[in-house]
């Protein structure tokens, strides 16, 4: 806590200066982000970080696994879809990106690496709706043995379900028919920071950003 409150105090001295006229500004007209990012609580993912945002560019929801739940989930899973229709209905955004990324511990969980213990039942209950996962690696996964391959394979899936989710809500359904929203799977690799986005006509994730 004392990092936290040294952070604060570093901010209000040494760098809030430089962001004064853009806070006063997103507190005047309100907050007009252009992107619905995404992606894993992971304390190593920062969506900001990672594309150099500035506050006030991405509205970030950030949930165990970067899970996006059909439409027809309720109750305890349904946060995330209160996003989605907030930032796609009332944010109105151009785009929403779902990013995965390497060594998730949800994906672990997903896979049996890990146990989710008796006593986490609201952790067991979101994973099992990244469930269908599962299936898609016991039919077209069957060649890759390597457990890390089999995790990457497996995290890379996720972001292709919640695309496939995405898709289940009405107003996502009706801004992709105008053509006025588009929707992007990435998958961050922690190790390297690279970023890879998925190319639906070769069916494969690529590096955003090629290397000279």
């Amino acid at each position: 806590m004392q990092q936290l409150i040294e952070g604060v105090h570093k901010f209000r001295k040494d760098e809030f200066g430089s962001y004064r006229k853009l806070f006063r500004k997103l507190s005047q007209s309100g907050q007009n982000p252009h992107t619905l990012f995404i992606t894993c609580s992971d304390s190593r993912v920062l969506a900001e970080l990672i594309t150099q945002s500035q506050p006030g560019d991405l509205f970030v929801v950030k949930n165990i696994g970067n899970i996006v739940p059909p439409a027809s989930a309720t109750g305890d899973t349904n946060s995330t879809a209160a996003a989605i229709e907030f930032a796609v209905e009332n944010l109105r955004v151009d785009d929403i990106v779902i990013c995965g990324h390497s060594q998730c511990g949800a994906i672990d969980a997903l896979l049996g690496i890990t146990k989710v213990s008796d006593t986490a039942p609201h952790l067991r209950d979101w994973l099992k709706l990244a469930s269908p996962v599962l299936e898609t690696l016991k039919k077209e996964y069957t060649h890759i043995h390597d457990l890390e391959a089999r995790c990457i394979a497996a995290a890379e899936e996720n972001v292709l379900y919640a695309l496939d989710n995405l898709h289940s809500y009405s107003c996502v359904q009706e801004r992709l028919a105008d053509g006025s929203l588009s929707l992007h799977g990435w998958f961050f690799k922690i190790a390297t920071a690279e970023l890879f986005a998925y190319d639906p006509e070769t069916r494969q994730f690529a590096p955003l950003v090629p290397e000279k």
